[in-house]
């Protein structure tokens, strides 16, 4: 497996259903499962991503596209400081679904359509910046992923991937590892009533790449300048990287 590998999945068209189906399921209760798991800490990482590529969204002919959008919460805040609507999208017609109800209560304008992070219908060279937030982990090929972003970006133009990371052999990694482990999965099932959904989140982040793996990934797919920010003890990692 070349990306997300969830229990019982031996292949990449059976983890790329496996992961629409089961955001299908949560996606009425993810908002709130987000926000209280996260202790709403969820509100600040999006902020931070959105001060880190403000240059770009302030742009007047600026083209950015949200990945892996879901409800639309990161969608929504880069679209309050974008010069132009930016747009979203995402595999999962349910999440999209919500995004559209969430983008109508909030009188915003942002284009959404339904594809694969691995084939996205648009042109190479088209986007000036295209973010994903905590959906990367979640795709059936992590480097075929960042292939796919560096062909729709123009030249010079930005990647942005927030996403959960591993905080290290730590008292404070020690704490987290028994919460996403242990507490997690319950809190998240009775939010949700998926429990499947919340024994494959810390699955899928012990599994996933470091933060200084993903640099390297990025590297590796024709990145520039790539750089991460470490946030709330390395739980979480912002990567930047220019095409």
């Amino acid at each position: 497996m070349k990306g997300t590998a969830p229990a019982g999945v031996t292949t990449e068209q059976e983890a790329s259903r496996w992961v629409r189906a089961m955001f299908g399921r949560i996606a009425p209760r993810y908002d709130l499962a987000n926000h209280v798991l996260s202790m709403n800490l969820d509100r600040m990482w999006r902020a931070t991503t959105v001060r880190r590529v403000r240059h770009i969204l302030e742009r007047p002919d600026a083209r950015t596209l949200d990945l892996c959008c879901g409800t639309g919460d990161l969608l929504l805040a880069l679209d309050a400081r974008s010069a132009r609507p930016a747009m979203g999208s995402d595999f999962c017609h349910p999440m999209l679904t919500a995004a559209r109800e969430k983008i109508s209560r909030r009188k915003r304008t942002c284009p959404l359509f339904e594809a694969d992070a691995l084939r996205l219908p648009l042109a190479d060279d088209a986007l000036d910046l295209i973010t994903v937030a905590f959906g990367f982990r979640n795709l059936a090929d992590y480097d075929a992923g960042l292939a796919e972003m560096h062909r729709v970006l123009k030249p010079s133009g930005l990647a942005a991937i927030l996403e959960f990371s591993q905080p290290g052999d730590t008292a404070f990694g020690k704490l987290y590892g028994f919460y996403s482990r242990k507490v997690l999965p319950l809190i998240g099932a009775a939010l949700s009533g998926s429990r499947d959904a919340y024994a494959y989140l810390p699955e899928s982040i012990e599994k996933f790449p470091s933060a200084g793996g993903l640099a390297a990934r990025m590297r590796s797919a024709g990145f520039r300048s790539v750089e991460f920010l470490r946030m709330t003890g390395g739980t979480v990692a912002l990567h930047v990287g220019t095409k």
